[in-house]
C-alpha cells in the first residue's frame, strides 16, 4: 500500500482531474507515474519507475 502523503496527492489530484490521461500527466509533475499490472494499479516514482505500492481500487 501506498504512504499516506503519497495517497493524498494522488487523491488530490484525481479529485482536479476531467480524465484518467490528465491525471497521469499531473502525477508525472509530482514525479510519480502509475503502471497497470494483472489488472492492479502500480504507483511509481519517476524517471526509474521504483515502485512505492498499490493503488487502493477507488484510485485504480
Amino acid at each position: 500500500m501506498v504512504d499516506a502523503e503519497t495517497l493524498a496527492i494522488f487523491s488530490h489530484e484525481r479529485s482536479k482531474s476531467l480524465s484518467r490521461r490528465e491525471w497521469k500527466f499531473r502525477l508525472a509533475g509530482h514525479g510519480y507515474g502509475i503502471h497497470e499490472i494483472e489488472g492492479a494499479c502500480i504507483a511509481t516514482r519517476l524517471p526509474h519507475g521504483t515502485a512505492c505500492g498499490v493503488l487502493p481500487p477507488h484510485l485504480g
